[in-house]
């Protein structure tokens, strides 16, 4: 598996903005062969920004990797931060890459005791 994460440090003031954009933009992932989960994380609240990460699950770093290279990357992709609205976050996202080397999952509660 590979986890592929995006930072933003969302500016206070643009945190509704900036879930809304999310909220209703189309992820174009359903059906990408490779993709297994979507996430967006809000995190900890910083003096002049919060922190935001996208997560997104992969079984293969290729897969993940054909889907940078593909139209529905650049469909997802076409209407960031642009000129049309105002910017939500200060800087750029930083991405982060990490292929999963071990991995465990819930048992079924039947299963716990």
């Amino acid at each position: 598996m590979f986890i592929a994460m995006n930072r933003f440090k969302v500016a206070k003031d643009s945190t509704e903005a900036f879930e809304k954009i999310w909220l209703e933009r189309e992820s174009h992932l359903q059906g990408l062969p490779g993709f297994a989960e979507f996430h967006m994380l809000r995190g900890p609240d910083r003096e002049e920004y919060v922190l935001y990460a996208s997560h997104t699950l992969w079984h293969t770093k290729a897969d993940f990797e054909a889907w940078t290279k593909s139209e529905a990357f650049r469909a997802a992709h076409a209407r960031g931060n642009t000129r049309d609205r105002a910017p939500t976050y200060i800087g750029h996202p930083e991405f982060e890459g990490f292929e999963v080397f071990q991995h465990i999952v819930a048992k079924p509660a039947a299963d716990a005791a």
